[in-house]
């Protein structure tokens, strides 16, 4: 699988597996997505029906054009979507990606489903698509996903102040972070240790 068969790649390990959001998904999302805990520091929200469609079409028409890669999270154990993350901002010349606009139910926090996602997406970036780096962005006031992302290895870079628009006005500071391709396999090694590597296709 390259670049250009994003569209079509599947990842799994024994915990989860990731593949592109379809409409004949929406039943399952609609299940776990109306939870405004969810998309407390998130620039779009799904608070109505009408939302989660425009979140499906806007995945799907950006995954088909090659804007972002939009996957659905789906726990291998009950086989039910439980949340979603993307490939973005996709520089294949610089060989570097980001992975964000990652979410998972409120009832799968702390469960690993999450972590599990963020291997599958790692290994496919550096194993597969031969990444120099990867990165990841969040607001500066998520401590959540701030303590989420340190506990992966990732490198905090700093802050971009003023970066953009929040619901209801306010100007939101977000904080980089990075992982370089030669620091993966020692990182994986220490903090992925009881999960396992299958990247399927």
């Amino acid at each position: 699988m390259s670049w250009e068969n994003l569209p079509d790649v599947v990842l799994s390990n024994e915990r989860v597996e990731l593949r592109r959001v379809r409409v004949t998904d929406r039943a399952e999302f609609e299940r776990v997505v109306y939870d405004e805990e969810i998309w407390r520091y998130f620039v779009s929200r799904i608070e109505t029906p009408a939302d989660l469609d425009l979140f499906l079409e806007g995945a799907i028409k950006d995954t088909l054009t090659g804007v972002r890669n939009v996957f659905a999270i789906i726990d291998r154990d009950s086989g039910r979507i439980v949340g979603s993350s993307a490939y973005g901002n996709l520089a294949k010349a610089d060989r570097r990606l980001e992975i964000g606009w990652s979410w998972v139910a409120t009832a799968m926090r702390g469960t690993g489903v999450n972590r599990a996602a963020k291997l599958a997406l790692l290994d496919h970036a550096f194993d597969v698509l031969e990444c120099e780096r990867v990165e990841f962005k969040t607001d500066v006031l998520n401590t959540v996903a701030r303590k989420g992302l340190a506990g992966l290895g990732a490198h905090e870079e700093g802050v971009l102040r003023s970066f953009n628009y929040m619901p209801g006005g306010r100007r939101r500071d977000v904080v980089y972070y990075s992982i370089l391709r030669d620091e993966w396999p020692a990182l994986r090694k220490e903090r992925f240790a009881a999960l396992a590597h299958d990247t399927g296709a």
